[in-house]
């Protein structure tokens, strides 16, 4: 397999595999005709912090679900192919913190879906890029720009039944993982010269200059007295 291929390939493995996990779940939900919606985050009650774990694979319904897994997949994948040696620990910290924060905040009502760990990976690939200086992490911030812009919206209290805190603590869960792991990975392109580098021509006056081996020949016509051009 190509190197650039299989660096995709591994790419998708993580995301691929936590979404097949929450469409188990939810399969198993339908079959077993159980709810396990009280297995969510239940804030500042001790039996939902249980919640923090099991809120990414619990969703209300197929449309909910999908609704989280198909912007799971293509953040997590850019996650894991642009940010690979830290993917894992992003991953893992907007996990906990954001459910924790959840637990802490949210309203007295069971949270559930994975939409905080993708509001966090979507805000740490935005603002990532802009604190490192790179030009290719830039056009990935400008990317989730233009594919979940509108998911901004979904950090204000607009539907009722929607879990805008999850939302927002999982922003701001990503937006402090872009800060701390701001000096793992790409950086900013730094362009020096080196001594050896001329970057200018000084040597137009120089006698000891290198002499090209260019050479330049002249062949000149004797001008025409009639009409008084000359061609060279």
């Amino acid at each position: 397999m190509h190197p650039e291929a299989r660096k995709i390939f591994k790419s998708f493995t993580v995301p691929l595999l936590l979404s097949l996990l929450m469409i188990g779940v939810k399969v198993f939900e339908v079959l077993s005709h159980t709810d396990l919606g009280v297995y969510g985050v239940l804030p500042r009650q001790i039996s939902g912090l249980k919640g923090i774990l099991f809120i990414p694979f619990l969703h209300a319904d197929w449309e909910h679900l999908f609704s989280n897994v198909i912007p799971l997949l293509v953040t997590g994948s850019m996650l894991f192919y642009f940010y690979r040696e830290m993917a894992v620990k992003v991953i893992l910290l907007i996990y906990i913190l954001s459910g924790f924060w959840l637990w802490l905040g949210g309203r007295e009502n069971y949270h559930i879906g994975a939409s905080n760990i993708v509001y966090g990976i979507t805000a740490f690939l935005f603002l990532s890029g802009f604190i490192r200086k790179h030009t290719g992490l830039i056009a990935v911030s400008l990317l989730m720009v233009f594919l979940y812009g509108s998911l901004v919206w979904g950090l204000f209290p607009v539907v009722p039944k929607i879990s805008w805190e999850g939302h927002l603590f999982g922003a701001l869960s990503g937006i402090l993982c872009a800060i701390v792991f701001r000096k793992e990975g790409q950086q900013q392109e730094v362009y020096e010269w080196t001594d050896d580098d001329e970057p200018f021509d000084d040597h137009e006056n120089d006698d000891n200059a290198p002499q090209s081996s260019l050479k330049i020949v002249y062949s000149y016509k004797k001008s025409d007295e009639k009409n008084g051009t000359e061609e060279s």
